[in-house]
């Protein structure tokens, strides 16, 4: 009885922490391109300053925010950033915000451009590396996918998004699958509902928004 009693306590114990966490102020910055400006239904922060533009829906940190009203997520996207750019862009896209916790969202148009796997490997490294110095924690996802791609960039993709998941495993980054959150079950490599074919329909952004805020929940509560 006296075991039972303290199994009961401990849990009890660990859901107060849980909701503690849960419901403390952050401050998120999210790095990366069209993905996470909110393309084609809103333009970001970035690049409408100084609230953005368009339906606010069609971005994931409104939905991540619907979910954790006290979290600020930054949207700091901009349509057609390559991994390179956002990478240079780190020090006055990210830390004016004092940011407690950065998403990256990066690579899809290095890939479409013909840039090797490589080389965005090498400036995802960078930009986790400039976050974590920082004291900034990192939430990896993987690029998702568009319905026009080429069975060789759909080929890279799928090693730069092994190659994400691994790293943050490696690391003790926070990770996402965002690939499979969007991607259609029937079609690999197909986006399950797209406006423009390129881009993730708002019930898609929504569906990202939700697998981050669950990323965020579970890696802010283990670190």
């Amino acid at each position: 009885m006296k075991r039972i009693l303290l199994i009961l306590l401990i849990l009890a114990l660990a859901i107060l922490l849980l909701a503690a966490i849960a419901d403390k102020a952050v401050t998120i910055v999210a790095l990366g391109d069209s993905t996470t400006a909110g393309t084609p239904g809103f333009r970001s922060p970035a690049e409408a300053p100084p609230d953005g533009a368009g339906n606010p829906q069609s971005q994931y940190e409104y939905w991540i925010m619907q979910r954790h009203p006290e979290w600020q997520v930054i949207n700091r996207g901009v349509n057609g950033w390559r991994s390179d750019k956002i990478l240079r862009k780190f020090d006055s896209e990210a830390l004016p915000y004092k940011p407690e916790v950065v998403i990256v969202l990066a690579g899809v148009n290095d890939l479409y451009q013909g840039r090797p796997v490589e080389e965005v490997q090498e400036n995802l490294k960078k930009i986790y590396a400039m976050a974590l110095e920082k004291n900034i924690k990192v939430i990896a996802c993987t690029l998702l996918p568009y319905n026009n791609i080429t069975p060789d960039v759909l080929d890279d993709m799928m090693v730069l998004n092994r190659w994400i998941k691994f790293y943050a495993q490696e690391k003790g980054l926070g990770f996402c699958d965002t690939f499979s959150i969007v991607e259609d079950p029937e079609k690999h490599g197909f986006l399950a509902a797209s406006p423009d074919g390129l881009h993730p329909d708002i019930t898609g952004y929504r569906k990202i928004g939700n697998a981050i805020a669950d990323t965020l929940e579970e890696y802010l509560h283990s670190s």
